[in-house]
């Protein structure tokens, strides 16, 4: 594989058949996303019986992320052609009956109890904005700020406050335990504003998947560290993001988001409208070419795809161009190192800086390859977090680590026989000369923890020659 930042496409009704995952994940595709808010869970499960499936085929591991729906807040139905103008009093409150021009049902009392005179309210994805004038105990009156037209079951976000209410919702609770069942490998928690509501997430995972947070809530800016911090991986979800943030601060977000995610060793996941126009065009516009390099220059480990392979008209296509975009950018950053993401500085601790010492000394030996042997997954983790410019292969004994690895920069997994370290090395050897990566006169630099095959004890590192 010459291409380091993995691609995560979304199946759905375009892309679910057998023979249309082959040829997404030979297109590039190194982790699929389920989205739960479409779909049926017997759809589900067999779009993982095909990966699985597949995976068996192809002889590498395939990443299944499973991506819960999260509390949806919605209008009730309101007659055909309504248009808010901007100026006029529109009421919301808990009456059921169709809604008019003056008045809609809002089906949802943790909004009432959280909402002041002076906080916003966006309907239809901010297309529409109202400013609270008045509250009462089941209603309140809001001013169009900015109107259009309003359809039934649009879309509500509050952007000004934290809504007392959990990331899991009793249709979430069902669908994670199905995904859980069914052996997913990471699990992403929508809208969560703060770490309590991934620690809540964390109690029923366990550790049966890695549990990926969703940044698309302004809430979650304000305890991001703890956040990162509770996560195994965060999500930069922009869609959502940029409903509640100002288009212009999204950028700043996002950049902001994967430095601080690289600076722990916390994959980041950049998502949303990235080829949005491959939706109905067989190529995606320059601008939309920018933002997914734009993310490899960040440093992102993944970058994703949603409706372009769930829904849109070229799904292949779409994953085959955003492989060249990343592989393209990866390649000026190696002509072009200020351009790329920039060195992390080397966190206190024997495990980072033995990754630190190992990359560096790969590099000075001009290896051609660097080797993990990882019974956890978090060698890898803090290897990848170097950004190493060599082949970075990963051998582990578990499939499990081997699928969850498959979001990680640059990670390579193979299957890794539980043997000593010598007969670990030879075999590591012998796999990357059969591969032609290495050969005679090529050094290997080996990566591992000793006692060998203990979980968490990254301390050694290894110069082999071939």
């Amino acid at each position: 594989m010459t291409r380091f930042t993995k691609i995560v496409a979304t199946l759905g009704f375009a892309s679910d058949s057998p023979d249309k995952i082959a040829a997404l994940v030979a297109a590039g595709v190194n982790v699929f996303r389920l989205n739960f808010s479409h779909g049926t869970q017997d759809e589900h499960a067999a779009r993982i019986k095909s990966i699985r499936a597949l995976e068996e085929k192809v002889g590498h591991a395939i990443g299944i992320l499973a991506d819960m729906q999260g509390p949806k807040y919605r209008i009730g139905t309101v007659e055909d052609g309504i248009v808010l103008e901007a100026g006029q009093m529109l009421q919301l409150d808990t009456d059921p009956k169709i809604g008019d021009g003056s008045r809609v049902y809002l089906p949802h009392a943790e909004i009432f109890d959280a909402l002041l005179p002076g906080h916003t309210l966006l309907l239809d994805d901010g297309k529409l904005r109202l400013t609270i004038r008045e509250m009462g105990a089941d209603f309140m009156r809001a001013e169009v700020m900015v109107g259009g037209p309003l359809m039934s079951r649009k879309g509500v976000n509050i952007p000004d406050v934290k809504l007392a209410t959990s990331p899991l919702t009793e249709k979430d609770l069902s669908d994670l335990e199905f995904a859980l069942q069914h052996g997913v490998d990471w699990v992403a928690l929508s809208f969560v504003q703060s770490a309590s509501d991934v620690l809540q997430a964390r109690t029923i995972i366990g550790d049966r998947a890695l549990l990926m947070s969703k940044i698309e809530k302004p809430a979650a800016l304000d305890d991001i560290d703890d956040i990162i911090q509770a996560s195994d991986g965060i999500m930069v979800a922009r869609g959502d993001l940029g409903v509640e943030l100002p288009p212009e601060l999204v950028p700043s977000v996002q950049k902001n988001l994967v430095g601080k995610c690289r600076q722990i060793g916390k994959p980041v996941l950049v998502a949303t409208q990235m080829l949005e126009s491959m939706i109905q065009a067989p190529t995606p516009t320059r601008a939309e070419a920018s933002d997914v390099a734009t993310a490899v220059f960040d440093g992102a480990d993944a970058v994703m795809l949603s409706a372009e392979t769930a829904a849109g008209q070229y799904p292949v296509e779409a994953v085959e161009i955003m492989a060249r975009i990343v592989t393209a950018a990866e390649s000026h950053v190696r002509k072009h190192p200020h351009d790329g993401p920039k060195r992390m500085p080397i966190e206190q601790t024997v495990y980072h800086a033995v990754a630190h010492a190992a990359v560096g000394l790969a590099s000075a030996v001009e290896a051609g390859a660097l080797v993990a042997f990882t019974a956890s997954g978090n060698t890898a983790v803090r290897i990848a977090r170097e950004r190493p410019g060599m082949p970075f292969f990963v051998f582990t004994p578990s499939v499990d680590v081997s699928r969850r690895l498959a979001l990680l920069w640059g990670a390579q997994t193979i299957m890794q026989a539980e043997t000593g370290y010598e007969e670990a090395v030879d075999e590591a050897r012998a796999v990357l000369q059969a591969k032609q990566i290495v050969s005679g006169g090529d050094a290997m630099v080996i990566v591992a923890g000793m006692p060998f095959g203990l979980a968490g004890s990254t301390n050694s590192m290894r110069v082999v020659q071939i």
